[in-house]
């Protein structure tokens, strides 16, 4: 826990609260059953449906941050986390019609809170300890996201999928109280820093300036798309293969099994390491991941791949979290935030389509395609990490006032 130190306690507390908002997050996993089966509709409306809904993921992800600079981070999660959790408890009682709205809409707010929430770690946490912030706040929600799906499956057949929507907006509602409790408003000023920083100019402008981040976010949209095959074409090839739905579901949970044993001591093993080769070895991970799949159909060469996603996961997930806020300038944090959540969530909206096209067409050039997109990503941060290594050092920073050094967590707008 010796690396754990300089994580804010406000960081512990909202992980809680993070935890079991997880839990109860159901509506994502089973609302294309929801829909085909309780609601009525056929295949391609249930995909039209959920595909919108996956887009508004996407948007909500990309403008959170966004909102947070401009309202406050803390504001933002509280007020989307109540109406994201009211529009999932009402949607059951809503007509099937309206859910072409109601549903995106909700799953934009849902969106919003996964950037929100992100931002608002980022301005609790000092430089030098976010990696470590983030790996807590990822391996709860992993851990959460574990027991998700069975007590999920307990809710639907025992009571009706209706039930799913309802707990699901509980929990949300739960984790705004939560919030409001754990992350107390400690000055709702906006610093004179970030106001005029906000007069100046544009996120483009400040993205312009650190090309690695652009390098990174680019490099991210690729990975997500590959990644994401695991949810889409990757049960179909084992399908195809002789492998069922059982195989499947016992390979998945390796992710999640390796993620919570391996993802706190990688974080802070790691923490004094340059970050993006890091992140560029994380990459050349989920590309092996992919290509073990090049040595034959079996449990093992399946297992193998998942093992090495989810390493590749763990070190590039959390740590390409963590450069980001520490590349933004300060008044800019939420918008950094939102353009890493908004791409590091890209292949759900990009994955299957393109993949289940691909594998339709030409099922043999999958999964080398795949390992080829993520090797290459690899290869563009790692040699932006070695062009940022030949940089000359930058200045050292001032030293900061002691409620930004860790002993207790900075003011947070809103």
């Amino acid at each position: 826990m010796q690396g754990f130190k300089d994580v804010p306690r406000a960081v512990w507390l909202l992980s809680a609260g993070v935890f079991v908002n997880a839990v109860a997050s159901f509506t994502f996993i089973f609302v294309f059953v929801y829909l085909t089966g309780p609601r009525g509709l056929g295949i391609a409306e249930a995909g039209l449906v959920t595909g919108i809904g996956g887009i508004g993921v996407v948007a909500g992800n990309f403008t959170g941050g966004w909102y947070g600079d401009r309202y406050g981070h803390r504001r933002v999660l509280l007020a989307a986390s109540a109406l994201g959790g009211a529009a999932l408890t009402l949607l059951p009682l809503l007509p099937t019609a309206v859910l072409y709205v109601a549903l995106p809409l909700a799953q934009y707010t849902l969106g919003v809170v996964r950037s929100a929430n992100s931002a608002l770690v980022a301005v609790i946490v000092p430089e030098g300890a976010r990696r470590q912030a983030f790996a807590v706040v990822r391996c709860v929600a992993n851990g959460g996201f574990t027991l998700g799906p069975p007590l999920g499956g307990l809710i639907a057949t025992g009571l009706s999928y209706d039930w799913l929507f309802v707990g699901d907006g509980i929990g949300t509602l739960l984790f705004a109280l939560w919030t409001a409790r754990a992350v107390p408003a400690r000055g709702t000023a906006r610093r004179a820093a970030t106001a005029e920083g906000a007069s100046r100019g544009g996120v483009w402008r400040e993205l312009r300036a650190r090309p690695a981040v652009l390098v990174l976010l680019g490099a991210i949209v690729v990975v997500d798309v590959v990644y994401r095959q695991q949810y889409s074409t990757f049960p179909v090839f084992l399908a195809d293969h002789g492998l069922d739905t059982r195989a499947y579901g016992l390979i998945l949970a390796l992710n999640g099994a390796v993620i919570l044993v391996l993802e706190l001591p990688a974080a802070v093993a790691l923490r004094n390491r340059p970050p993006l080769r890091i992140v560029g070895t994380g990459l050349l991970l989920v590309g092996a991941g992919y290509a073990a799949l090049l040595a034959g159909v079996a449990v093992g060469t399946a297992v193998a791949m998942m093992v090495l996603l989810s390493l590749g996961e763990i070190l590039y997930k959390t740590t390409a979290t963590a450069y980001i806020a520490d590349q933004a300038p300060e008044h800019a944090i939420g918008r950094f935030q939102s353009l890493y959540a908004g791409v590091s969530v890209s292949g759900v909206v990009l994955g299957a389509p393109l993949g289940g096209a691909l594998y339709s067409a030409a099922p043999g050039l999958l999964w080398p395609l795949c390992a080829l997109l993520a090797a290459g990503a690899g290869a563009a941060v790692l040699w932006m990490s070695a062009r940022e290594g030949r940089r000359p050092a930058r200045p050292a920073r001032p030293a900061r006032p002691a409620h930004e050094t860790g002993s207790r967590p900075r003011p947070v707008a809103g």
